[in-house]
């Protein structure tokens, strides 16, 4: 991991993206703290915008902090995001990770710098 000095936050960010295991998600503000940028989810969640040119970046994984599918809309196809979701075993109602807490991934914790 780059931490920036030879890389972007956007490739920083992907990287860690990349680490999320199938059937976990983690959130925007979780990977910006990760990266030593905390108040920067809305960065992340532009990188995750930037990500959909890479299939092997899995930004359907990424959510808000309360489990809402707030990137759904940079999906190409309706309920793309959802529907990624749910073939990995995350239950999602209205928009909304319903075992929030039994997926979710913290890089904070997970991960060692």
């Amino acid at each position: 991991m780059s931490k920036y000095k030879d890389g972007s936050f956007f490739e920083d960010v992907w990287e860690v993206t990349k680490l999320i295991p199938k059937g976990r998600v983690t959130s925007y503000g979780a990977i910006a703290e990760y990266l030593g940028s905390k108040g920067s989810a809305r960065m992340v969640g532009w990188a995750m915008n930037a990500s959909h040119k890479s299939d092997d970046v899995p930004a359907h994984r990424v959510v808000n902090r309360k489990g809402l599918l707030t990137g759904k809309h940079h999906f190409g196809e309706f309920n793309e995001m959802q529907s990624r979701l749910e073939a990995e075993g995350i239950i999602v109602k209205e928009n909304q990770i319903q075992n929030m807490k039994e997926v979710y991934w913290d890089p904070n914790i997970e991960l060692e710098l």
